[in-house]
């Protein structure tokens, strides 16, 4: 008995012994071929938004003597913070720290990160290479910044556009992304609904934007002298790339090939094209004719509005919130700017950080199975979740408005931010580039 009672112990020591092994041998998650190729097609499209998507669009609603200035401004701040990104800007926002408001230093210079390396998707047990994601991230991380500079677009030297993006992707963006996205984000703690990007990109550059315009001034000859966009063709172009791009934008922020991304997908087509229709038959009852520049601000504000919700919201949602976006926007592009005189060049706060607010807050009733959406997480109620979308919106109009207004100062401290009164006469095109667009 006394040797049946021994080995049963022995066998209960290695029992408990072999409990460690045993956790340690759990099921490494699954990496689908499928899902790795979605991602990598998916972060080319972010990547086609910026270049050339965003440099066209932006280029040809300005004067034909800044269009190379603002095509080589989009290209060198989003090569910029692709550089930046990988050096520190990924562990700032996703470094794993469980600080609130700052990822960490954990993955300066990608520390730790190899081709063996995984992120986790949004269903447990499955992953993605975790170089797939810093990818995708890196072209969220390239555009934003980029999508300032038409706030104060046709004024600005190159070399403080350049340091300003740079600062502000790295004191704003960074920390805003990690609030938001990261597991251990203030945001997304409180359970708020951002699935592509209405805060840490949209609201955050619109009101980067508006308070650049707001401290630099307006173009020289505002109201007086002809503005128009050179190229309306050139900006259809440019915006035709940026819907297209999105869905590399939208659909991949789910980070799987699934019914989801389908969700996205649907949403991402039907939000923008009722926008469109929506902007055109405004501009036909006030204005007596639909423009094409109005069909291309719809366009983009469908796209904005729709990128938070685009994976919660169901169709007929995207219809409501396509509707009520173009409304929106029209009224603060047509009469709130022209009413209190600020010169946001390219309508950045009217659509990115207008849009993104409606988008943002629409996105906490519409989620709701009422609307054909798909419902709150853990038996949330629609007005809960329209508190919490108010809250992240506050945090990042706050955290933005703070940092983008500091950032400016030292910017014009250091270099001077606006270009002389007579490098901006000429242009930009060849006074700070010494080349220009077209050969006349």
């Amino acid at each position: 008995m006394k040797t049946l009672t021994k080995i049963a112990g022995l066998a209960s020591a290695f029992a408990l012994a072999a409990l460690p092994a045993l956790a340690d041998d759990a099921p490494a998650p699954v990496v689908d071929k499928g899902d790795i190729a979605w991602m990598m097609t998916a972060s080319v499209l972010v990547l086609f938004m910026t270049l050339p998507g965003l440099a066209l669009f932006y280029g040809g609603l300005v004067r034909v003597k800044n269009m190379l200035s603002l095509l080589m401004q989009t290209t060198v701040v989003a090569a910029v913070m692709m550089i930046i990104w990988v050096i520190y800007g990924y562990s700032f926002a996703f470094g794993g720290s469980t600080n609130p408001f700052f990822g960490g230093f954990s993955k300066l210079f990608l520390s730790g990160v190899g081709v063996d390396s995984t992120a986790a998707t949004f269903t447990q047990g499955v992953a993605i290479p975790e170089y797939v994601f810093i990818v995708f991230q890196m072209t969220f991380a390239a555009i934003t910044p980029a999508l300032i500079i038409g706030g104060f677009a046709e004024r600005v030297k190159f070399g403080a556009v350049v340091l300003f993006c740079a600062l502000w992707g790295t004191f704003v963006y960074f920390p805003v992304a990690h609030m938001v996205w990261d597991a251990n984000g203030l945001v997304y703690g409180w359970g708020a609904i951002d699935f592509a990007g209405g805060t840490v990109v949209h609201i955050n550059a619109g009101i980067a934007a508006l308070v650049g315009a707001l401290i630099i001034g307006p173009r020289i000859g505002l109201g007086k002298d002809m503005m128009a966009p050179h190229s309306m063709t050139l900006a259809m172009v440019g915006a035709c790339m940026l819907w297209v791009g999105w869905f590399g934008f939208n659909v991949g922020s789910n980070l799987e090939a699934n019914a989801t991304a389908g969700l996205a997908l649907i949403n991402t087509f039907i939000c923008t094209a009722t926008a469109l229709v929506t902007w055109a038959l405004i501009e036909s009852v006030t204005r007596g004719k639909s423009s094409m520049l109005g069909a291309c601000s719809g366009m983009v504000a469908g796209l904005v509005a729709v990128t938070p919700a685009c994976g919660t919201i169901g169709p007929m949602g995207a219809i409501i919130l396509g509707v009520v976006v173009s409304l929106v926007c029209y009224f603060f592009v047509a009469v709130v700017k022209n009413k209190f005189g600020y010169d946001d060049s390219l309508d950045v706060f009217g659509i990115h950080g207008v849009g993104g607010i409606v988008g943002a807050v629409g996105t906490g009733f519409l989620t709701s199975t009422v609307f054909g959406g798909v419902g709150y997480a853990h038996d949330g109620t629609m007005g809960a979740q329209v508190i919490t979308q108010i809250k992240a919106v506050l945090v990042t109009v706050v955290w933005s408005g703070v940092g983008s207004f500091i950032l400016y100062k030292i910017v014009d401290m250091v270099m001077g931010l606006r270009a002389s009164a007579d490098d901006e006469r000429q242009g930009l095109d060849q006074t700070s580039h010494g080349e220009s667009a077209y050969h006349m």
